[in-house]
């Protein structure tokens, strides 16, 4: 294979990886705190062979991963006074079933039985120092959360939910199930933090950019062959001449 078609190669895998991240994206149109992600590219310059070696090198695309877009969703009114978007940036900290820490946007609270304020899957939300929120359960139907996040029932405050914010959001990764791993976040304080109740944060993907996406990587992906199929012609006919002429 020649290094003409180690470049096209290498285009079409890119445009591969960007299909599979928007057909993601679309795939959670409708998922509650979800950001949409952009693949991240780097450019993998090699040095050619020949006498001229050290001033000719051919350009090829690099997968180096993803990284979403922070930008804030649609408030998504759902009536349940529980039920919050954190207005700005930063995540809720949820504890996960092997005891460590995840961070969500998805705003869906309830309270267990037991009186453990979770989110939808069931994860344990986490108040300041993260420790997790637990909640009187005669009081569990007559809660009311603050712009700060503090939680009120009719005797007075129970607790103040955390939100975590990251300085280097390359440091965030999609676990899968709507919520993320990070290093080096620091909690807000009350002062700064700001969250908006009987409502969830929808996803910030927008359908028709998505779409038009899809339809500019095809495209790139359907020249790229016919690119391919060109230099194969020119190959056999360079070939067919070459034999006669033998």
């Amino acid at each position: 294979m020649d290094v003409t078609s180690y470049v096209l190669l290498s285009h079409e895998q890119a445009l591969r990886r960007r299909m599979d991240i928007v057909s993601n994206n679309m795939a959670n149109l409708s998922t509650a705190g979800f950001k949409r992600e952009d693949p991240l590219f780097h450019e993998y310059v090699e040095k050619s062979g020949g006498p001229d070696a050290a001033t000719r090198t051919t350009s090829m695309v690099l997968d180096y991963g993803t990284v979403h877009d922070t930008s804030a969703g649609t408030f998504q009114v759902t009536d349940n006074p529980l039920d919050v978007m954190i207005e700005g940036p930063g995540y809720l900290s949820v504890q996960t079933p092997d005891g460590g820490t995840a961070y969500t946007r998805a705003g869906y609270l309830k309270v267990e039985q037991d009186g453990s304020l979770t989110n939808a899957a069931g994860m344990r939300v986490l108040g300041e120092r993260g420790r997790p929120i637990t909640v009187p359960p005669e009081q569990a139907s007559r809660l009311t959360i603050g712009d700060d996040g503090t939680i009120r029932g009719p005797d007075g405050d129970i607790g103040r939910i955390a939100v975590t914010v990251f300085d280097n959001e390359g440091s965030v990764d999609p676990r899968g199930d709507g919520t993320f791993t990070g290093t080096g976040g620091r909690e807000l304080t009350a002062e700064q933090t700001k969250l908006r109740s009987g409502g969830i944060e929808g996803s910030n993907v927008q359908p028709i950019v998505e779409t038009t996406n899809m339809v500019a990587i095809l495209r790139a992906y359907q020249s790229s062959m016919r690119m391919a199929e060109t230099l194969g012609d020119m190959r056999k006919s360079a070939i067919d001449k070459l034999g006669r002429f033998g």
